[in-house]
């Protein structure tokens, strides 16, 4: 039985539908990584085969002013997860984020860069990366970007909702590469597979702004792309700062003989068609 926490997530429900009867949902009503004493006796209870860890405290303006319950699940609770992992002997894998970097590089962010967090969400998933790999070195931590899938409400979605109703203004200095779940879970299960364990970054080809993405889902969605309207970071300010390069690359797929994630553009039809069927 593999493990998937956070199960009724986005990138959860992508590992439920990849593995199957192979993989057992775990929700927060299962185990509440607020909770991270109670993370050991849960895994001795149900022996999983391998912990993929989903939950995250995601709610980055949030996380602002409520830092402790942050740092309880993207680290706390992550350092219990890997540590009981080693005991029983299993693989163990986390999710990380480009917000672990300042933005100011000029080209992308390798593995082996330095993190300079802005942000107490990125400060708390950078503790929970360095303290899984501490107490477990085999853990395997996937740092990706700009998540976004066509079962959940994300990015897309909203902008979907927000088209449709009119003139949107969408930040156009910040820079990524688009994710979309459904190539991110079966890449980490390569990953795993494949034995990779620290750090590797995961994300899908292409670069666009938040702007540029914005404009590919009014298009798709035959919606009038002009009424996305482009503004900097200062003019749209959040109680957390975002870095302006956010671009991920790998300079470890090689080293395991692994594959690309393919561009973003190649699905983001197909996720525009799902969310739009779902009344977005």
């Amino acid at each position: 039985m593999i493990a998937i926490l956070g199960a009724g997530g986005q990138l959860g429900t992508a590992f439920l539908g990849l593995l199957g009867d192979r993989a057992k949902a775990v929700t927060r009503s299962e185990l509440d990584l607020t909770d991270p004493s109670s993370i050991p006796t849960w895994v001795d209870d149900n022996r999983p085969e391998a912990i993929v860890n989903c939950a995250a405290y995601t709610a980055v303006d949030a996380a602002e002013e409520h830092e402790e319950t942050a740092r309880l699940v993207n680290a706390t609770a992550v350092a219990e997860l890997a540590r009981a992992s080693r005991r029983h002997q299993v693989r163990f894998v986390t999710f990380s984020t480009d917000y672990v970097f300042d933005g100011t590089k000029a080209g992308p962010y390798l593995e082996g860069d330095q993190p300079n967090p802005l942000s107490v969400y990125g400060r708390t998933k950078l503790e929970g990366e360095r303290l899984a790999l501490a107490v477990h070195p085999g853990s395997l931590v996937v740092r990706t970007s700009w998540v976004i899938s066509g079962t959940h409400r994300n990015f897309v979605a909203t902008m979907l909702s927000l088209i449709r109703n009119g003139e949107v203004n969408v930040v156009d200095d910040q820079r990524g590469h688009p994710t979309l779940v459904s190539d991110l879970a079966p890449a980490t299960w390569e990953a795993v597979d494949a034995g990779v364990t620290g750090i590797l970054h995961l994300t899908n080809q292409g670069v666009t702004t938040w702007y540029g993405l914005a404009r590919e889902t009014a298009e798709i969605a035959g919606l009038d792309p002009d009424r996305v309207r482009p503004i900097t970071t200062e003019e749209f300010p959040r109680p957390a700062p975002r870095p302006e390069n956010s671009v991920l690359e790998s300079d470890r797929l090689d080293e395991f003989g692994l594959s690309p994630l393919p561009h973003y553009q190649d699905a983001l039809p197909d996720l525009v068609d799902q969310l739009v069927s779902r009344g977005y």
